[in-house]
C-alpha cells in the first residue's frame, strides 16, 4: 500500500477521476439524495459507455434515502447493477467507494454518503488508499462488499421494488418526519441491540480413515458416468440438503487432474475444501478468494466474487480446469457466473443444487446443456433412511395477520415487528421450544431486529442463544457454528443465512417464528436440520402457523402428492417413520383458510407477484416455469392457460383482455394441445419465427423441413430425445422427402385432426392456422402464442431429458 490521503472535503472531485481510471465500481452507502445523485451521473454514465461493470449499494435504514434518487439511478444509469439494503430498523451505516484499476486500485472509507453537501462544501473525513490492483486489503474490501451486495437482505432496484419503497418511504415519513440526516441520539434510538462478540473455534478437522460414497451418492456417481458415457460435458445433479452435494463433488473429482470449486459463500468453500481433503489427503488443495489466491493447486476452491472478476479470470487460461464444480447452481445464470462459464473450458461443468427451481432471471437448464443427471427430493430420501426423520409441531399463532398490511408478496415491516417484538409473543414461542425441543436448535425469524430481540430474550432466561445475521462477520458465524457444534450454544437466531450449503448435522430442532413467504426457501430450511448424525434419532420441526399468506399451503411441503393444504388439507402423506401433529386450533384455521378461497390459485398468484417485483417487469411463461415458487404445471389446471392466470389475477389491460376473450380458444388449444413429440411446437416455431405480419400465412411440409430438422439437430439433448428410434437415426443426415414426410404425417395432420372447432387445418398439402386476429390484435396475439410456444418446448425436453424423482 502507498501514502494514504485524507480529504476533508470535495470528495466528489477524487470519486470523478477515479471513475475515468476505473475498470471496476463498487459503492457502498447508507443513503443517496436526489441532490447527490445529479453530482455523480455525468461520470458513471461516461464509465458505463465504456462497459465499467458498475454495483451501487444504498441502505433504507430511517427510509433517508429519497426514491427520487433511486429512480433517477434506475431510469438514467440502466447499465449498473443497484440494490437496496433492507435495514429492518437496524443502522446501517457504510460509506466506501471502490475503484479497481488496471495498474492500481483505490480505496475510499469515511463519512460522505451520496448527497451535494457530503460529495462537496460539508465537512467529512474521508481516507484514500491507493493500493496494488490485488493488493490484500483492496481484494478483502471487495469481498466484504458483494457479502452485504448479495446478501438475503438486499433486494434488486427496479419498477416494483420502487414502487414499494416509495410506499414505505411516504408512510415512514407521515409518521415521523425524517430529515436528511440523523443524530446520534436517532441512531441509538432506532437500533436494537449490540452486536455479540464472538472468539473464532473452529475445531481442526482430522482423518483416520477413507471413506467411501453413500448410497443416494453412488446412484449420482452413476449417474454422472452415464452423462460422460453420451458424451455430455455438463450435467446438473440435484440432492435434497442433507445427502452429500459437496462429498460426492468431491468423489467424482477422483477421474480429473485440476478441479475449479466455485461457491458463493466463505463457509461453503471451507468446508467444501475439508471435504475434498477427507476425500483425496495426498492432493493440494488451496484458495482462491480475497486472502489467497494461488494458482498451483490440484483443486481450487474459489469464491465467485473474486474470480467473477475479469481481472482474476484473465490469470487463468481458458483449459486451467479439467473438472468446475458450481456448487447452490441456481444461482449459476447470475452475470458473475455467466463470465466465469464463458471463460473457461473445462472438460467437464458439473452443478450441484439441492433447489433448481428458483432461478436468477436466465435458463439454468441450459447452462448444463438439459442434462439433469439425477434428482432426489428430501422426502424419497428419509423414505430410503438416507436422511433423518422428522417430528413436525404445527403451533397455533394467535397474532392477528389480517391486520398487518399485505404489500403483494410480504407484510409491511414495520407493522410486523410492532407485534412480533413483544414479550407475550416471544414468551410463547420460548414456552412451545421448551415443550419440544431437543439439543441444537436454529431459529428463523423475519427481521435482523426480531433476531437480535429473541436472542436477548432467551438469553435473559437462561438459554444460550445468539442472533446471526447477513451483517455478521464470517468468522463470528463460523465460531457460532462451532460452539452450537459442540453444545456451549443452544440456540442460533437467524435470518435466512443457514438456507444453504452449511453442515450443522447435529441440528435436532428447527423452530420458525415467520409467517412463511417462500415454499422453496421453506424446503431449504427445513433440510438444516435432516442430516444425519451419531446420536440422533430425528428432527423437531416446531411451526408457528397463523392467518398469514401460505399458511395452509405451507404443508405442502411435506406431501409427496403436493396437496397437503390444498385438496387434503390437514394430513400430508409423510414418510411412515416421521410424524405430523397440529394443534387443533392450527387444524381449524386452515379449514377455514380453506373454504375462503381457491388455495392453490392463490398460491400461483402469490408466486407470481413474487417473481414480478423480483424481475420488475411481468415475467414471461417460461421465465415463471424456471423462476417461480410454483410448479407451472399448476397455470395450466387451474387457469387453462398462462394468460388465463394473467386475467384472474388482473394483470391485462383493456386492449390484452380483448385478446384474451376474443383468441382464448386459440390460446387454450396452444397451450393444451397433446405432445408426445415436440413435433407440434417445432413447426408452430417456425411460423411464429416469420415475424406478426406473415406468421398466419399457410406453410407446406416442405417449406417447414430445413428449420424442423435444424432445430432438432443442433442440441444435442433434443436429438438424443425426438430422433432416437430408428426412423430418427435416419433423419439425422437431411433428407428433404424424409422430413416433409414426416412432418405431414405427424404434426401437421394429427394437429389439424384433433384441434377444436377447426382451429387448424390440413388439407391439399398445406397447414393452416384458422384464425382471423384484426389488424391491432395480431401483433398481441402472435407475441402470446410465441410464449407459449417457448414454453412448451423448453418443459418437453426438461421433461423427456431429466431423471425421475426416486420413489
Amino acid at each position: 500500500m502507498t501514502k494514504l490521503e485524507l480529504v476533508t472535503s470535495e470528495l466528489l472531485g477524487h470519486l470523478e477521476k477515479l471513475s475515468k481510471e476505473a475498470k471496476e465500481i463498487h459503492w457502498i452507502t447508507a443513503f443517496a439524495m436526489k441532490s447527490g445523485i445529479n453530482l455523480i451521473l455525468p461520470f458513471l454514465q461516461e464509465a458505463a459507455e465504456r462497459k465499467v461493470p458498475i454495483k451501487l449499494l444504498v441502505g433504507d435504514y430511517l427510509f433517508v434515502t429519497q426514491p427520487c434518487a433511486l429512480e433517477m439511478l434506475l431510469e438514467q444509469l440502466p447499465e449498473a447493477e443497484v440494490r437496496l439494503w433492507k435495514s429492518g430498523g437496524v443502522s446501517f451505516h457504510p460509506k466506501s467507494y471502490l475503484f479497481r484499476g488496471t495498474e492500481k486500485s483505490h480505496l475510499i472509507v469515511g463519512s460522505s454518503n451520496i448527497s451535494a453537501s457530503a460529495l462537496t462544501r460539508g465537512v467529512e473525513w474521508n481516507l484514500i488508499a491507493p493500493t496494488s490492483v490485488d493488493n490484500e486489503v483492496f481484494e478483502e474490501a471487495v469481498n466484504q462488499f458483494h457479502t452485504y451486495f448479495y446478501g438475503e437482505q438486499t433486494i434488486p432496484l427496479n419498477r416494483e421494488t420502487l414502487a414499494e419503497y416509495t410506499e414505505l418511504h411516504k408512510n415512514a415519513n407521515i409518521k415521523r418526519p425524517i430529515s436528511p440526516v440523523w443524530s446520534e441520539a436517532e441512531e441509538v434510538e432506532m437500533t436494537v441491540g449490540p452486536a455479540q462478540p464472538q472468539e473464532i473455534s473452529e475445531p481442526p478437522e482430522t482423518y483416520t480413515k477413507e471413506i467411501s460414497p453413500r448410497p443416494a451418492q453412488r446412484e449420482a456417481l452413476e449417474a454422472l458416468e452415464n452423462a460422460m458415457d453420451e458424451e455430455y460435458s455438463r450435467a446438473m445433479v440435484v440432492l435434497a440438503t442433507g445427502l452429500g452435494k459437496t462429498y460426492l463433488a468431491a468423489f467424482f473429482a477422483d477421474k480429473f487432474k485440476r478441479v475449479l470449486f466455485v461457491a458463493h459463500r466463505e463457509e461453503i468453500l471451507f468446508q467444501a475444501k475439508q471435504s475434498f481433503q477427507h476425500v483425496h489427503p495426498d492432493r493440494t488443495s488451496a484458495f482462491y478468494n480475497a486472502s489467497e489466491k494461488k494458482t498451483d493447486a490440484d483443486f481450487i476452491f474459489a469464491s465467485i466474487y473474486t474470480l467473477g472478476s475479469q481481472y482474476h479470470l484473465d490469470r487463468f487460461e481458458p483449459d486451467a480446469f479439467d473438472l468446475i464444480v458450481v456448487d447452490e447452481f441456481h444461482h449459476a445464470a447470475a452475470p458473475t457466473y455467466e463470465r466465469l462459464l464463458n471463460h473457461f473450458e473445462p472438460k467437464f461443468l458439473l452443478g450441484i443444487t439441492a433447489t433448481p427451481d428458483r432461478m436468477d432471471n436466465k435458463d439454468v437448464y441450459a447452462l448444463c446443456d438439459g442434462n439433469v443427471a439425477i434428482s432426489i427430493h428430501f422426502l424419497d430420501a428419509i423414505e430410503r433412511n438416507w436422511l433423518s426423520p422428522f417430528q413436525y409441531y404445527g403451533v397455533y399463532d394467535d397474532t392477528d395477520y389480517s391486520a398487518i398490511r399485505w404489500l403483494g408478496t410480504r407484510y409491511d415491516e414495520e407493522e410486523l415487528m410492532q407485534v412480533q417484538l413483544q414479550e407475550d409473543f416471544a414468551g410463547k414461542i420460548l414456552a412451545a421450544w421448551q415443550q419440544h425441543k431437543q439439543t441444537r436448535t436454529i431459529v428463523f425469524c423475519s427481521s435482523v431486529r426480531q433476531a437480535i430481540y429473541m436472542s436477548e430474550f432467551y438469553r435473559k432466561n437462561g438459554v444460550r442463544a445468539i442472533a446471526l445475521h447477513g451483517g455478521s462477520p464470517p468468522d463470528q458465524r463460523k465460531a457460532a457454528r462451532a460452539r452450537l457444534d459442540t453444545g456451549e450454544l443452544e440456540v442460533i437466531f437467524t435470518v435466512d443465512l443457514f438456507n444453504e450449503g452449511v453442515d450443522i448435522p447435529k441440528v435436532d430442532t428447527l423452530l420458525f417464528i415467520r409467517p412463511t413467504e417462500s415454499l422453496t426457501v421453506y424446503t431449504q430450511q427445513i433440510g438444516r436440520g435432516l442430516r444425519i448424525a451419531d446420536g440422533k434419532s430425528h428432527c423437531v420441526i416446531i411451526d408457528f402457523i397463523g392467518n398469514y399468506q401460505n399458511a395452509d399451503l405451507k404443508l405442502s411441503v411435506f406431501d409427496k402428492t403436493g396437496k397437503a393444504g390444498v385438496s387434503n388439507p390437514i394430513e400430508p402423506l409423510v414418510p411412515s417413520a416421521c410424524e405430523f401433529n397440529l394443534d387443533i386450533q392450527v387444524i381449524d384455521l386452515v379449514k377455514e383458510l380453506n373454504k375462503k378461497r381457491a388455495p392453490r390459485k392463490e398460491a400461483v398468484v402469490l408466486a407470481y407477484r413474487e417473481l414480478k417485483r423480483e424481475f420488475g417487469r411481468r415475467p414471461t411463461y417460461l421465465e415463471f416455469h424456471l423462476h417461480a415458487n410454483s410448479d407451472s404445471k399448476i397455470v395450466k389446471q387451474e387457469f387453462k392457460s398462462w394468460f388465463g392466470l394473467l386475467a384472474y389475477a388482473d394483470e391485462l389491460d383493456e386492449t390484452e383482455q380483448g385478446v384474451w376473450v376474443n383468441h382464448k380458444d386459440w390460446l387454450i388449444e396452444v397451450e393444451r394441445t397433446g405432445m408426445t413429440k415436440s413435433y407440434k411446437m417445432v413447426v408452430l416455431s417456425y411460423m411464429l419465427l416469420k415475424g406478426d405480419d406473415q406468421w398466419l400465412d399457410p406453410i407446406t411440409p416442405q417449406e417447414a423441413a430445413p428449420y424442423f430438422h435444424q432445430y432438432l439437430t443442433e442440441k444435442d439433448y433434443r436429438l438424443k430425445t425426438d430422433f432416437s428410434d430408428e426412423q430418427g437415426k435416419r433423419l439425422r443426415k437431411y433428407n428433404e422427402k424424409a422430413v416433409s414426410d414426416l412432418i405431414a404425417r405427424m404434426p401437421m395432420t394429427k394437429w389439424s385432426g384433433s384441434a377444436k372447432e377447426g382451429l387448424v387445418s390440413f388439407e391439399e398439402g398445406v397447414f393452416k392456422l384458422n384464425l382471423n386476429p384484426d389488424k391491432e390484435e395480431n401483433k398481441l396475439l402472435c407475441f402470446w402464442t410465441k410464449e407459449i410456444s417457448d414454453y412448451r418446448l423448453h418443459s418437453y425436453f426438461e421433461r423427456k431429458s431429466s431423471t425421475p424423482l426416486l420413489n
